[in-house]
């Protein structure tokens, strides 16, 4: 899909590629999501430098991610994305500065993306491709920020269930929603690095030169990508901290249980050995024919489990 933010538009038009196609003198941005090979070739003729595919945009070398070439400045950053589901991803997106426009090339469609296009419905497209570049990385960290939110809410939930008493249920949910938030927070850690490293080289490219207050913009990109990394930091401590809790926790309750099944045992087993006893098939035993022997084995068994149960409850073992 190839879609284009004119300047003065209040939201991104999609184009079709046909022969003889020129990129429009007033294009912003120019956003390839999951393109063809024919919307490749159409960019590259219009802005003059080739796309990265989607195999290098995948290469984890910084040189591979962040690079200039034929004036046009390259930028690929890792984005989190489906934060809310299961399975949680880190999306490589391009982002290509090429005189005033802006090239983004991705596979996936972050929340962020959506959150940068509404604001023009509110105020038409005005700027230039390297400020609608710093607008976007906003709405990026923006929507990280808004994830560690979410799953800070989450953990603090989890944190309740651990520490509710009486407790209801297992540990089942709240292991697998504290493996969910270690798993969102690990990964928008590693977006924030990559965010780090890409505003760091944003600050070498001359297409960015003639935006106002780019180096107190770029400064505060900077400090936020720093802060949210240093909350991953805490958030993973106390998901580690909790995992360990709960662990404990269920270490108590099974040996609750064990402690209940040995009481239970050496409570059982005098009364047991009595039984077993009076139920031997001799010939000759001294109560076998008298009349309270019944009723005597009986309270023998009975005695024989109290007697240990209060010897257990006065020793606090119960």
């Amino acid at each position: 899909m190839l879609r284009i933010l004119k300047r003065g538009a209040s939201e991104p038009e999609q184009v079709q590629v046909t022969p003889g196609w020129a990129l429009p003198e007033d294009a912003v941005w120019v956003d390839l999501l999951k393109p063809t090979r024919e919307e490749e070739l159409a960019v590259e003729s219009a802005i003059g430098v080739q796309i990265p595919t989607r195999e290098e945009m995948a290469e984890i070398e910084t040189s591979s991610r962040l690079y200039q070439e034929r004036g046009a400045t390259f930028m690929t950053a890792a984005v989190l994305t489906h934060a809310t589901t299961d399975f949680p991803l880190l999306a490589p997106v391009t982002f290509v500065l090429a005189g005033d426009r802006l090239v983004t090339v991705r596979y996936d469609e972050p929340s962020a993306f959506a959150a940068f296009i509404s604001q023009f419905e509110r105020q038409p497209c005005g700027f230039v491709g390297g400020e609608a570049f710093l607008e976007l990385l906003d709405a990026i960290v923006d929507r990280v920020a808004d994830i560690l939110e979410a799953v800070a809410a989450e953990v603090e939930e989890a944190s309740h269930d651990i520490f509710r008493q009486p407790r209801k249920g297992g540990f089942g949910p709240v292991l697998a929603q504290l493996g969910h938030a270690q798993m969102v927070t690990g990964k928008a850690r590693a977006s924030l690095a990559s965010l780090a490293r890409l505003i760091s080289f944003a600050s070498l490219a001359r297409q960015l030169e003639s935006v106002r207050g780019l180096r107190e913009h770029l400064r505060s990109l900077q400090r936020d990508t720093q802060s949210l990394t240093d909350h991953t930091a805490y958030l993973s401590s106390n998901i580690t901290f909790l995992l360990d809790a709960a662990m404990g926790m269920i270490n108590i309750e099974q040996n609750a249980i064990i402690k209940i099944f040995s009481v239970a045992a050496v409570a059982f087993l005098p009364p047991t050995l009595i039984a077993s006893i009076y139920g031997m098939n001799f010939e000759f035993m001294p109560e076998l024919d008298w009349p309270f022997g019944y009723p005597f084995a009986l309270l023998l068994m009975v005695l024989s489990a109290v007697i240990p149960l209060a010897w257990f409850r006065r020793k606090g073992w119960l």
